[in-house]
């Protein structure tokens, strides 16, 4: 892999010098080790960002305010589901929206988000069921319910100001609306190329628990914005390929990188055509009914859009691939230590350039943070989704 240009110890550019310095550091380090090639490039051009940000010439989208983008995972895979119901959404919406109010104890605005989101379950209910699968309607029912008594409790422990209840009850709250809304998903919502034919597609979500040597973390991978990345993902922990795998990149707030296997090769070698397999870069852009394939948003000119699975969690999982091959990822996958101040939320050049096909929905930061070059991935497990998975015939 080559190593990308970079700025010898000591070298200056005019009056670079002491801007970029601590940056050209953080470069250096992510320069170190056989993965360079891979993940390299990245760190360079998130460095430039932050050089042209300190120097005032901001990326062409810094305009959009890091404070209003998402950086919840659970929220964000919410989102991105292919569903157009606005009641429910605007339930999810109020009770999402509390978040910052409670933070601040600023209780009359929760209560009115929590009286909005009630009345819209109470008077849009057949709207929100009409949009339900029909095998799904009665649990769907069910669901709304279980939220008109949590939105009831909620408002309880509002008038106590019981702060940490609300938050547990909001938690329970979104969890019965990311439920109801992944029922209102009718069928796969696009046709995937059928020169990837070849490979895994995951047509829906899956659920991946993953054991390392300090602690468990639970990823949830989204087919619909993703199916080949996530397929493959999935394929290969059902094949028990990363049991055992150590990371090789351990960056703080960066990335935390595994799945290269023993050997000189850099990926996946398919046993039944001793071939590398190689996985397409795939990016759904908002706004877009299916991914883009093999080119960044940048290559394409497409610079103020975002993707749908932005780089905007703690805890985002995105295919690691060679720098100047789009198409050369295959097994190496890595975790995106989200920091809002060196990566702001819809202000980064990761986004667009590395495919995100997963979040984490469990405290992933008290388990990712302890990683360390040489930890292992124990065993990786599919706990449910699997049968979404659809294999090449």
């Amino acid at each position: 892999m080559a190593i990308p240009r970079r700025l010898k110890a000591g070298q200056t550019r005019s009056g670079w010098a002491k801007t970029i310095e601590p940056w050209t550091a953080v470069v250096d380090r992510q320069l170190q080790g056989r993965e360079q090639g891979w993940m390299g490039g990245w760190a360079i051009a998130l460095s430039l960002v932050m050089v042209l940000w300190t120097i005032g010439a901001a990326p062409a989208w810094a305009a959009l305010p890091a404070g209003n983008a998402i950086t919840d995972g659970k929220a964000l895979l919410r989102y991105s589901l292919p569903i157009d119901n606005v009641p429910i959404r605007k339930v999810q919406s109020e009770v999402e929206s509390i978040a910052g109010s409670l933070r601040a104890k600023r209780w009359s605005p929760v209560a009115t988000s929590l009286k909005t989101a009630d009345r819209t379950v109470t008077y849009k209910r057949d709207q929100i069921l009409a949009a339900v699968r029909p095998d799904r309607q009665e649990a769907a029912a069910q669901k709304l319910d279980q939220i008109s008594e949590t939105i009831a409790k909620a408002q309880a422990a509002v008038e106590t100001k019981n702060k940490s209840t609300v938050w547990e009850l909001r938690r329970e709250i979104l969890d019965a609306v990311g439920a109801i809304e992944a029922d209102m998903v009718q069928g796969f919502p696009f046709e995937v190329p059928a020169q990837y034919a070849n490979l895994p597609q995951l047509k829906g979500r899956a659920t991946i628990e993953i054991e390392t040597s300090k602690g468990s973390v639970t990823v949830m991978v989204d087919g619909y914005s993703a199916p080949v990345t996530a397929g493959n993902f999935v394929d290969l922990v059902q094949r028990g390929f990363y049991d055992g795998l150590p990371f090789t990149r351990a960056e703080d707030s960066y990335v935390l990188q595994f799945g290269d296997p023993a050997g000189p090769a850099e990926g996946f070698i398919d046993p039944k055509t001793n071939e590398y397999r190689a996985i397409p870069l795939e990016i759904l852009a908002s706004g877009d009914k299916e991914p883009t394939y093999g080119i960044t948003l940048e290559d394409a000119g497409r610079y103020g859009d975002l993707p749908v699975l932005p780089f905007s969690s703690y805890g985002a999982l995105a295919m690691a691939r060679p720098e100047p091959d789009p198409d050369g990822g295959s097994s190496q996958v890595f975790f995106f230590l989200f920091e809002p101040e060196l990566t702001p939320a819809g202000a980064n050049l990761l986004d667009g350039r590395y495919a995100v096909f997963g979040y984490s929905i469990s405290d992933a930061k008290a388990v990712l943070d302890k990683i360390r070059p040489g930890d292992k991935v124990v065993k990786a497990t599919v706990v449910d989704g699997l049968e979404n998975l659809v294999q090449p015939s």
